[in-house]
């Protein structure tokens, strides 16, 4: 049975369906030898490349959905890999084989908070759809005067340039003078969103943090830099959201109290080695490129095993 190029290759972890449309557009992606088009259908026995570099096709039966959470610091960028240098939000998660990470949706450069990955493009893709209406929570401090008329006005729709934004709820948290903290909820994720709706009422946002994507709460204990993984439960709550159907797998470990204590205290050690590494303007794919060269190498020198012939007396 065939399927749409572009829904296999989300499903098999190279991007989202959405980037995968934009590869496929860009020539990068050829089945057997030939430049694909949008609109192509593939089955599981045809070779399939991006950027010529072969891709396993997985069938649908196969894969293993999984979501983690990552506690985005400000200062990281949501690219794979940045012409500038900076540090991105990849650098920092977990090695997985025949898949790779794919991020539902972004937070710019001084956004921090909750970012969720995940193995599967179509939930991520479906996710990311304004149609579905996922909710996303906001933190946020805004400098400036702030009223009851500029808060209805944001609540009933203001516009920007590229159509109207409203807020779902606005919440007031507090704050001293002009810096206030307010909770706001929106349900889709245009690009500087937030923002730009609270510059449209002359104010400025000084701090941004998501705290909540759908039902699922940044993790209290996560350290900026770290990452979590969602068992079984979480992952179906997503899936159903959007109307796919249930996970019945977990690549998720149990585990008792010490052993959680153990991993996060893990985690903080690698994220304050990660800090110092780009404080120091290390970069962290040249270390992993490195090690991987290192660990070659050594494999490459080490003499292999001879076994002893036995002499009959």
């Amino acid at each position: 049975m065939s399927e749409k190029l572009q829904k296999v290759l989300a499903r098999s972890g190279v991007g989202s369906r959405r980037e995968m449309e934009e590869y496929i557009s860009a020539g990068r992606v050829t089945v057997d030898g030939k430049v694909a088009s949008l609109g192509d259908r593939i089955n599981a026995n045809q070779q399939v490349r991006v950027d010529g570099h072969p891709v396993k096709i997985a069938a649908e039966a196969e894969q293993v959905c999984r979501v983690i959470a990552y506690h985005k610091p400000e200062g990281e960028i949501c690219s794979r890999i940045d012409p500038e240098g900076r540090p991105t939000v990849f650098d920092r998660l977990p090695k997985i084989k025949d898949s790779r990470w794919i991020a539902i949706g972004r937070l710019d450069i001084n956004t921090s908070g909750l970012l969720l990955f995940t193995t599967d493009g179509e939930m991520a893709n479906r996710l990311m759809h304004p149609k579905f209406e996922v909710e996303r929570e906001y933190a946020v401090r805004v400098f400036g005067d702030v009223n009851d008329a500029m808060i209805q006005k944001l609540r009933l729709g203001v516009e920007l340039e590229d159509g109207k934004a409203n807020f779902k709820k606005v919440k007031a948290m507090g704050g001293e003078g002009i810096n206030r903290w307010f909770h706001v909820v929106l349900t889709e994720g245009r690009n500087r969103e937030v923002r730009r709706m609270w510059e449209s009422q002359g104010a400025v946002v000084s701090r941004l943090i998501r705290i909540r994507y759908g039902d699922l709460l940044l993790p209290k204990h996560l350290p900026a830099g770290g990452y979590a993984e969602y068992p079984l439960e979480d992952v179906n709550y997503l899936r159903k959201l959007v109307h796919l159907s249930a996970e019945t797998e977990s690549l998720m470990k149990p585990e008792d109290r010490d052993e959680r204590r153990r991993r996060m205290a893990g985690i903080k050690r690698a994220v304050r080695k990660h800090q110092i590494m780009v404080q120091s303007g290390v970069k962290p794919e040249v270390v992993r490129a490195e090690k991987a060269a290192a660990a070659e190498k050594a494999k490459a020198k080490k003499p292999k095993q001879t076994q002893k012939k036995r002499t009959r007396i």
